[in-house]
């Protein structure tokens, strides 16, 4: 049985609610415009459209210093869009109200949140919870805010490709010519821990215990395990047992198990912790980046040390109080 939702303070009218929206979000995916739903059962809340260019922290920042400070910080917007408000929630000390408007909306199923009714209803009715998060940072760098998952190795150079098609193809296009490249071109990852060292296809860390038969874990199984859950896919199988490995969807993955084109689980190696340090350095030429919660990060091609850890309790998130443990 997981925790109960716990009361957060109702917005019945959206008073004291910023709402972000990301025009950008889930372009490829045909829905509603909210935009009037949102208008109609919060006729109070402040809603900023991000312009291009324009920094969610700017529009966060100048609404904390303004006369009227919010007391509820909300986005509308996909995984990236969600997480970096996530980060400035927790900054302020401000409880999230998440309006899934992305293409895969992982973090807000994770909690219930099927669509931006439910999101409103949680709001009007005051409910909510804490919620376990990673943080993940690179070198040096200012840590941030992980809801659903860090990856390095294949998928991020998934995701590379991708968005240097999405302008002329799209997402959805994209993402596939992006996979077709990677069957040819994908390139392992060295990374060291605890004085050992491996080639790897990929590292995936999911906050919270994951689906014991994935690889790829994009979205999060559970609201309050304060554990990391990570998968190292050693590479020593082909490139398309690399690519087939980031299926995340449960049917998809059992035909492609069924088919034998899964890794073996001889080749994956499962930790459970609560903090991971591993060293990451591209090998045969390939690109040195990792992606958090769908966001890409490129950092020095001589590698870098990644370092994630879990926070429990790290934010207040409306939603209802049924959500799936």
């Amino acid at each position: 049985m997981g925790k109960q939702g716990k009361s957060l303070e109702p917005h019945p009218t959206g008073a004291g609610v910023l709402i972000v929206r990301n025009p950008q979000s889930g372009r490829d995916v045909i829905r509603r415009d909210p935009g009037g739903l949102i208008g109609e059962r919060l006729p109070e809340a402040r809603v900023h459209e991000l312009l291009e260019g324009e920094l969610l922290s700017d529009v966060v920042a100048r609404a904390i210093e303004g006369e009227d400070p919010p007391t509820v910080l909300g986005i509308l917007g996909g995984d990236g869009s969600v997480s970096r408000m996530a980060h400035l929630a927790r900054q302020h000390g401000l409880p999230l109200l998440v309006l899934p408007g992305g293409t895969f909306n992982h973090f807000a199923r994770a909690v219930g949140l099927e669509s931006v009714d439910a999101a409103i209803d949680a709001l009007v009715a005051g409910e909510g919870m804490p919620v376990t998060a990673a943080e993940v940072c690179a070198d040096d760098g200012e840590p941030v805010t992980v809801l659903n998952a860090v990856s390095v190795g294949t998928y991020p150079q998934v995701i590379a490709e991708r968005e240097d098609r999405m302008d002329d193809m799209g997402k959805w296009f994209g993402g596939v010519a992006a996979t077709w490249r990677a069957l040819r071109d994908a390139t392992p990852v060295v990374i060291g821990r605890d004085g050992r060292h491996a080639k790897v296809w990929s590292v995936f860390v999911s906050v919270g215990r994951n689906a014991p038969d994935r690889v790829a874990m994009m979205q999060r199984q559970t609201i309050h395990d304060d554990l990391l859950d990570v998968r190292i896919h050693h590479a020593r199988g082909s490139r398309l047992r690399a690519v087939a490995s980031l299926a995340f969807g449960r049917k998809t993955t059992a035909i492609l198990r069924a088919v034998r084109l899964m890794p073996p689980d001889s080749d994956v190696e499962r930790l459970v912790v609560r903090e991971l340090t591993l060293s990451v350095r591209a090998a045969d030429g390939g690109p040195s980046i990792y992606v958090h919660d769908g966001e890409l990060e490129e950092e020095t091609p001589r590698g870098y040390v990644l370092r994630c850890i879990v926070v429990p309790e790290a934010l207040r998130v409306y939603a209802p109080g049924a959500a799936r443990e």
